[in-house]
């Protein structure tokens, strides 16, 4: 399964992306906001293998990105997956992408084709993020792609709240 915007491309991440995976969600640059730091090789794992799980059971999930100009390297990872939101489960945008493709507005053009994929190919009511409040880059993200903060969720133990945004069809 594949889908494309203008300069991106997003496929179903297969077990060959996980070394990329964990490059990138190691990478100190990319866990800037991220009070748990760089991901562990085990924690890398784990939540990789998660992500191949949610693909099974719900035909959909975070895609591996990369750019139309060189399909080959992938430069992120993210869509839409379903997260516990305190004890609600909820329709989650998400995404992490590599230094390298920073300050190109590949987030934005990210986002707004995942928020249409729930919309209109899930046929999703209402779509969420979760963002960390000093991360203004990623809020910036969200708010370009149409999304309105809607609260705040105690998240992280001893740490300001994250930010909720939401967006309704």
């Amino acid at each position: 399964m594949k889908e494309t915007t203008e300069r991106l491309i997003l496929r179903k991440p297969e077990k060959d992306d996980f070394e990329r995976f964990f490059e990138i969600n190691n990478d100190p640059q990319t866990n800037l906001y991220n009070p748990n730091g760089p991901m562990s090789l085990e924690k890398a794992t784990s939540t990789f293998n998660r992500m191949l799980e949610h693909w099974e059971q719900n035909n959909f999930g975070a895609w591996a990105v990369s750019e139309k100009e060189n399909p080959e390297k992938i430069i992120g990872f993210g869509g839409l997956s379903y997260k516990k939101y305190g004890e609600t489960e909820k329709l989650n945008l998400g995404y992490r992408f590599a230094p390298e493709a920073w300050g190109k507005g590949y987030a934005t053009e990210f986002s707004k084709k995942t928020i249409d994929f729930g919309f209109n190919d899930l046929n999703e009511k209402e779509i969420f993020g979760v963002v960390r409040p000093n991360n203004i880059a990623s809020i910036k993200v969200l708010e370009k792609a149409g999304m309105e903060q809607t609260g705040k969720l105690n998240d992280v133990p001893d740490q300001p709240e994250s930010l909720v945004y939401r967006i309704q069809k």
